[in-house]
């Protein structure tokens, strides 16, 4: 009799201990970074990244819980991400897709309205595969002209406001034009300016977690 009592404590403990880590488990997600050399960490160590600084300040505040799979390319555009798209939805089946795109489609001059079509396209694409989707807007310099530029910048926010999806207007904000915070190359931001990125890149994605 008192080996079946204890039987039970010992079944009713880890029961418990079961169900303590039950809505850790169940909350846990998968956030992918589909970007280009911003989130690839360019110029840097990858240690050095916010995407990996990312990954730090989530185990900080959820030990465990979060992964972060970066599956950014430098030179990456819109088009190149949309055919690797499908197969990273499928290999990693993200919780949240973040898709940081757009600056090398318009550093080579590419039609506003082809990078508004494939970011619509991968946000779809996204969705369908039951991701919850956060856009980082970007701004192109001003010699490319006004018309451009604008054209530009409103093709995050036409795709955002049509899927409903959270757009935050400028990934570089408080980094862009700053020297001392960008790489010799005058494009790059340096890893001084990693945790200035992740703090611009963080309330979107601890809201979708």
């Amino acid at each position: 009799m008192q080996n079946r009592n204890l039987k039970i404590r010992v079944f009713s403990s880890f029961a418990v201990i079961g169900l303590s880590f039950a809505p850790m488990l169940a909350c846990a997600k998968t956030i992918m970074i589909v970007g280009d050399s911003l989130s690839a960490g360019y110029g840097i160590q990858p240690q050095q990244g916010w995407v990996h600084l990312l990954q730090k300040r989530l185990d900080q505040q959820y030990p465990k819980a979060h992964k972060v799979v970066n599956a950014s390319v430098s030179g990456e555009t819109t088009s190149g991400a949309l055919a690797r798209l499908p197969k990273l939805l499928q290999t990693h089946r993200p919780h949240v897709v973040v898709i940081e795109l757009g600056g090398n489609d318009g550093l080579r001059g590419q039609p506003p309205q082809m990078m508004q079509k494939n970011l619509a396209q991968l946000i779809q694409k996204s969705q369908q595969a039951k991701a919850e989707v956060i856009l980082f807007g970007m701004k192109i310099p001003p010699n490319y002209g006004t018309a451009y530029s604008k054209a530009f910048e409103n093709s995050y926010k036409t795709v955002s406001q049509h899927y409903k999806v959270k757009l935050l207007p400028f990934f570089l904000e408080g980094v862009a034009g700053k020297k001392d915070l960008i790489q010799s190359d005058q494009i790059h931001p340096n890893a001084k300016a990693q945790p200035m990125l992740l703090n611009n890149a963080y309330p979107y994605i601890k809201g979708a977690l």
